[in-house]
């Protein structure tokens, strides 16, 4: 998915590091999951998974990757979505997935606010999807929600569909990276025809719990023995930047205002993303989490400076920094630092 600090790429480095520091145990929580791509890395080593995030839509990612151990049956709507014309060996994930890439176009909520045909009217047409993607994306939504309310999936399945949805959008959208701004002529990619993403399965053999929290209200329910931090490091908010990942996973028809159809996010702000704030909402982790080690992901250009975290951190325990060269993302790269292509990223490991 395309996502601003996405680890994906980084979370081999990550465990790789963590092992050379003797960082391990047996359960591991993912404290602001995003993604959930650090949570499912560590789910295939083993561990058992706390997770957590604020946003929706990533719950939704979290359900599906890290409590589900269970490749979805659908045994309520297989003989519904099946086709003798279709491939014998797939899974009844991909008969479902083609089923609803099959299912005829519906002008719902994402047509009608986010597409230039569904917004004629307005001074600046949304330009985030074709009318036809749009169309795909409301048509696939509603009929999730529509076997769901009828009792024909489950909720396990109800959240993997939903997360395979997720995880196609951002590869149709048309735009740089976040969706606090659209292009305003199109990009390739967005006038491709949608079709949707099967995604995996991952099963660890153990119980995994997953929570939609500001996660400081679990951390007396969640004893690992690592903590993982990787929040915010400047002042841009996920919640606006990703308003309409959180809309299409939630389906709710809400308000919405201004050339970029935003939602309301007030309940959904981080204070990491407030200078003034940041190193005291770290010491609440680093003093009210129940855990052996704790670990934070950081930047070289976070609102939290070298030395003020070192000095919030050592008050607990030993603490180990590790830097390493990493590229910039790339809509990151204005400002006084434009030129430089590479940041430090930085892991501080603490040990109680």
């Amino acid at each position: 998915m395309r996502y601003i600090g996405n680890k994906e790429r980084l979370v081999d480095t990550i465990f790789q590091t963590l092992q050379q520091h003797n960082i391990k145990g047996e359960s591991f929580f993912d404290v602001f999951s995003g993604t959930a791509n650090v949570g499912k890395f560590f789910k295939r080593q083993g561990y058992q998974i706390f997770s957590s995030d604020i946003m929706y839509y990533s719950y939704v990612l979290q359900k599906a990757y890290i409590e589900n151990n269970n490749k979805p049956l659908f045994q309520g709507i297989i003989s519904a979505c099946t086709d003798s014309k279709r491939d014998l060996f797939e899974s009844p994930l991909q008969q479902v997935l083609s089923y609803l890439d099959g299912l005829p176009p519906l002008k719902g909520f994402i047509y009608s606010n986010y597409t230039p045909e569904g917004t004629s009217n307005l001074g600046i047409p949304r330009m985030y999807y074709t009318g036809e993607n749009g169309m795909f994306i409301d048509k696939v939504r509603t009929q999730i929600e529509d076997w769901y309310q009828e009792k024909l999936i489950n909720e396990n399945e109800y959240y993997v569909l939903i997360a395979c949805l997720i995880e196609t959008v951002p590869f149709y959208a048309n735009i740089s990276g976040v969706y606090g701004a659209f292009h305003k002529k199109w990009d390739q990619r967005a006038l491709k025809g949608m079709h949707l993403r099967c995604i995996e399965t991952i099963d660890n053999n153990r119980q995994n719990h997953v929570f939609n929290v500001d996660s400081k209200q679990i951390l007396g329910e969640c004893s690992a023995d690592i903590y993982y931090l990787d929040p915010p490091y400047n002042q841009r908010q996920y919640a606006p930047n990703y308003h309409l990942l959180e809309t299409i996973a939630r389906y709710d028809n809400p308000i919405i205002k201004g050339v970029s159809g935003m939602r309301d996010y007030s309940e959904q702000k981080s204070r990491f993303c407030q200078k003034r704030y940041a190193l005291d909402e770290l010491e609440s982790y680093v003093r009210d989490g129940n855990y052996k080690h704790l670990v934070l992901s950081y930047n070289s250009e976070g609102l939290m400076q070298t030395e003020q975290i070192l000095e919030v951190m050592q008050s607990f325990g030993k603490v180990e920094l590790v830097e390493f060269d990493y590229a910039r993302y790339k809509s990151n790269n204005n400002g006084a630092n434009k030129s430089k292509r590479t940041i430090k990223e930085q892991l501080y490991l603490l040990s109680k």
